[in-house]
């Protein structure tokens, strides 16, 4: 088969690239060039940013693809110039969307199923930039979703959707999880919002390639959409006192009031598990029918932090103001 990825240079592109290769799969990612890349050398790299669809198509000229994995589309724009562009061409269109589209419903309750899709919108959010900012990613993904659905039915386009929740793995740019472990490690509190408590229940990098690679090389589940998310639903306590364990240190966590967290401007980075924008997903339809199963959190966990230990990634950004973390702390103790 021949395979192309848009993206494939980040969390899970590093993984799947390879395991299409080894399956004996030609290999083709399609980025703009700027991440630095350690894709095998096998696979070819071509050039464009897929938003110009001028670039797009110059770039891909006339091939033709037995399936394609788009790893970085996020409005109808860039859906509509896809399917404008590879309908007749291609075997099966994977679009990797997010558990966003219904965060954005009205009355949708969690864990979302996929026939919770359909329904009223919230409005834009009257205040705060990063709200609003959280609230058009999930209307932009709708929107590329409604795309997809539209051209299956009106053009027989090959396309599934798969919905993630937040994805933990080795090679998550944002380095969540690590961040966690470096407030652990340095023994200083962890401050958490009290609300919104919501349980989580993310998904591993590695069984959402499994879920893509299964994909295209079955192609199995055209024009539908399928939640990829983990069996286990559990609370940030919980979840946290699992890392603790494994690195053998104590959990000192400490749940605060929200407001002065927001007013020092220390969230989502003190606690990015604490997101109010952050959904959690039923798996139950894509394990019935497409036969997905999950590495268990403890498990997945286990390889994460080994990882992390092995080859320490750079701290992400938002712990940069550690101290200010801690400062606050204090005068809430005080």
């Amino acid at each position: 088969m021949h395979v192309l990825i848009l993206g494939g240079t980040r969390n899970l592109g590093p993984f799947l690239v390879p395991r299409l290769l080894q399956a004996g799969h030609h290999v083709s990612v399609l980025n703009r060039g700027v991440t630095p890349d350690d894709l095998p050398r096998e696979a070819e790299r071509l050039r464009a940013d897929r938003t110009d669809p001028t670039q797009l198509a110059a770039a891909l000229g006339g091939r033709s693809f037995d399936a394609v994995v788009d790893l970085t589309l996020y409005n109808g724009a860039e859906a509509r110039s896809a399917v404008d562009l590879l309908s007749g061409r291609i075997g099966h269109y994977v679009f990797v969307s997010t558990g966003q589209v219904y965060l954005v419903r009205e009355g949708a309750a969690r864990p979302f199923r996929e026939s919770d899709y359909d329904g009223p919108l919230t409005p834009e959010p009257s205040t705060g930039r990063y709200d609003v900012d959280e609230w058009r990613y999930g209307i932009d993904k709708r929107a590329a979703e409604d795309v997809f659905d539209a051209a299956g039915r009106d053009r027989d386009f090959p396309y599934t959707t798969l919905r993630l929740p937040m994805v933990n793995g080795e090679r998550d740019h944002f380095f969540r999880l690590y961040g966690y472990m470096l407030r652990l490690e340095d023994g200083g509190p962890i401050l958490v919002p009290k609300t919104p408590a919501h349980a989580l229940r993310h998904v591993y990098s590695g069984d959402v390639v499994d879920a893509i690679a299964g994909l295209v090389e079955s192609g199995r589940a055209r024009r539908r959409a399928y939640n990829v998310s983990q069996d286990e639903t559990v609370t940030l306590r919980d979840f946290l006192t699992s890392v603790a364990e494994r690195l053998n240190v104590p959990l000192r966590l400490v749940e605060v009031d929200r407001a002065p967290l927001d007013a020092e401007r220390l969230l989502p980075d003190a606690s990015p598990f604490s997101d109010a924008w952050m959904s959690a997903l039923d798996n139950a339809l894509g394990k019935r029918e497409l036969g997905l199963r999950y590495t268990p959190l403890a498990l997945y966990l286990e390889r994460i932090i080994a990882s992390y230990e092995a080859a320490p990634p750079p701290a992400p950004s938002g712990y940069g103001r550690r101290a200010d973390e801690l400062a606050l702390a204090a005068r809430l103790r005080a």
